[in-house]
């Protein structure tokens, strides 16, 4: 059984954390983060340090809060980015003002519109870039963006991570099971 619950979250200089009832408040350089944390647990902040204390029923989830909590003290503090990279003949990446354009196969264009806390920038037709606070909404919006034309196990064609390795499948062997008739 994990330890990580119970070790303390430093607080850097620039950040300040708030907690009102259930609620969770981190402000930073760049923006504020909100969360409602379970019952059960309790969050306290002594110096510059955040600490979450669990009962024995609680002690499972203990971990996830308090990596939670931190994941939101790095995001005000510096940020979290995912970056794409568009695999394909044709395929490219736009902005059109706050609107991702993608021209990835399909007759027209798609066009995808990010949440307000999310910042997308393409710095090659083949390269898009996703930023924000909120490690999790990064997450969520890249995978959107990759969903709409994962990459193709036979060509290795489509929108994957940056880093992210395709494994390619063989394709049809010539003359394979033809008898020739």
């Amino acid at each position: 059984m994990g330890r990580i619950g119970k070790l303390p979250i430093p607080i850097p200089a620039q950040v300040k954390v708030t907690i009102a009832g259930r609620n969770v408040k981190v402000e930073g350089p760049k923006g504020v983060l909100e969360r409602n944390i379970p019952q059960r647990l309790n969050v306290s902040v002594e110096n510059t340090e955040v600490k979450v204390i669990a009962n024995e029923s609680m002690s499972a989830i203990q971990g996830t809060i308090r990596m939670l909590i931190n994941n939101m003290v790095i995001g005000v503090t510096n940020g979290y980015e995912k970056s794409l990279i568009i695999d394909g003949q044709g395929y490219r990446a736009t902005m059109e003002g706050k609107i991702l354009s993608l021209q990835i196969g399909f007759p027209n264009p798609i066009k995808y519109s990010p949440p307000e806390q999310i910042k997308i920038e393409v710095p090659s037709p083949q390269r898009i870039v996703v930023r924000g606070i909120d490690k999790q909404l990064v997450g969520d919006v890249a995978d959107t963006i990759k969903r709409f034309r994962k990459p193709d196990p036979y060509k290795a064609k489509g929108i994957r991570y940056e880093g992210e390795v395709i494994r390619r499948k063989p394709g049809k062997k010539a003359g394979y099971g033809a008898t020739g008739a």
